[in-house]
């Protein structure tokens, strides 16, 4: 994955923020919108867009465009670097390899101090009994 060519495969849209703010939200266009078709990607294997769609599936419309949105700043300039990390970094997520799981055996004395344990408990709560004698 090339960032460079990434970059250059980005698309964005800037329209006005909701919200409260008062006059000058109502002015200025401050929200960014990221905007990455993921089947055009030429930085990309296919192997990586496979992956990619998998794992990002909930996010992708129907034409396999990935939208994102930043609104949190009053400066536009803010915003796009804020979209362009969080894309980046889910991008990031999306490729990471997920380990496999390496099945352990429980040690042998574990389980022995776990039995013991519990012979214990059972013994204590089998001296709390009342005995009764029906003579």
């Amino acid at each position: 994955m090339n960032n460079e060519l990434l970059q250059k495969e980005l698309a964005y849209k800037t329209s006005r923020s909701g919200g409260a703010g008062g006059q000058h939200v109502n002015k200025v266009e401050s929200k960014v919108t990221l905007i990455w078709n993921v089947n055009e990607s030429e930085s990309m294997t296919e192997d990586e867009k496979i992956r990619v769609r998998q794992k990002l599936a909930n996010r992708l419309n129907k034409d396999g465009l990935l939208q994102m949105e930043a609104s949190t700043e009053r400066s536009q300039v803010k915003n796009k670097e804020i979209v362009t990390a969080r894309f980046f970094d889910l991008l990031y997520q999306a490729l990471k390899k997920e380990k496999k799981r390496v099945a352990t055996k429980i040690p042998k004395s574990q389980i022995l101090d776990r039995l013991d344990r519990k012979k214990k408990q059972s013994q204590k709560k089998q001296n709390r009994r009342k005995k009764f004698n029906f003579d």
